[in-house]
């Protein structure tokens, strides 16, 4: 229930925001500006659901990071399908509540679903997303650690969110996350939307090789650490003793 309803919420509040932006601009093109208060939008939804939810499912809310922590040995894979099933269940309910807070004029400018335009390949549109999505799972990785400074990793999550969105989102829309991609596909599509459905795996596959890429590196640094640590005969005991059990 906690992923069905933050997923909903990233989808309602920043998914939203970019028929909201049309339709208050007259379906004018997107500035730079746009793209901030777009990004903000993402971010700070973002960070409110981690604060709101994080201690009950972990605030996963992307397939593409659950995913990752599974291949990684974070959480048992016996969890993934519910999970999965959870957000994209809860990325459809954030794109109906687009169209019921703003009507079928959402579904006119888009709905916010994620693609990317003619002068932009399936494979550069496939490298902006895995490069996008790897930053943000590598933050995820680091802003969870035990290690790490308690506190911040919804900020931390939040602003990476932030500034990728800044500069994969002229690309691709920067989805970075599998099931926002799906969602809004899904209603579009009910509600006689436009959907390339023929991009739909450059989406999904990018996100997920990004993220799990990133997982796996974030987990080479770690064990690098480690080593590094018990070989440090200048560290204090604790800290290498601390190094090692990492």
């Amino acid at each position: 229930m906690a992923e069905m309803l933050g997923t909903a919420m990233l989808v309602f509040i920043g998914v939203g925001s970019v028929p909201a932006t049309l339709i208050v601009n007259g379906k004018a093109p997107f500035t730079f500006a746009d793209l901030g208060m777009i990004s903000l939008a993402f971010a700070t939804v973002v960070i409110a659901m981690i604060y709101a939810i994080g201690h009950i499912s972990g605030c996963q809310i992307n397939p593409a990071i659950t995913l990752a922590l599974a291949a990684t040995k974070k959480m048992p894979w016996r969890d993934v399908p519910g999970y999965i099933a959870a957000q994209v269940v809860g990325a459809v309910l954030g794109a109906l509540a687009i169209i019921g807070v703003l009507g079928h004029q959402a579904v006119t400018v888009g709905l916010g679903i994620a693609n990317y335009g003619p002068q932009v390949g399936a494979g550069q549109a496939f490298f902006a997303e895995a490069v996008g999505t790897a930053i943000l799972a590598f933050v995820v990785f680091g802003a969870i650690d035990r290690r790490s400074a308690g506190g911040f990793a919804g900020l931390a999550i939040g602003l990476a969110v932030f500034a990728v969105i800044m500069v994969v989102g002229p690309a691709t829309s920067s989805a970075i996350n599998p099931a926002r991609v799906v969602g809004p596909m899904l209603v579009g599509q009910v509600f006689n939307g436009t959907v390339h459905w023929n991009q739909l795996p450059v989406y999904l596959i990018g996100d997920i090789v990004g993220a799990v890429a990133a997982g796996f590196l974030y987990v080479a640094l770690n064990a690098s650490r480690g080593i590094a640590a018990t070989t440090d005969v200048t560290a204090e005991p604790v800290a290498a003793a601390e190094g090692a059990l990492s």
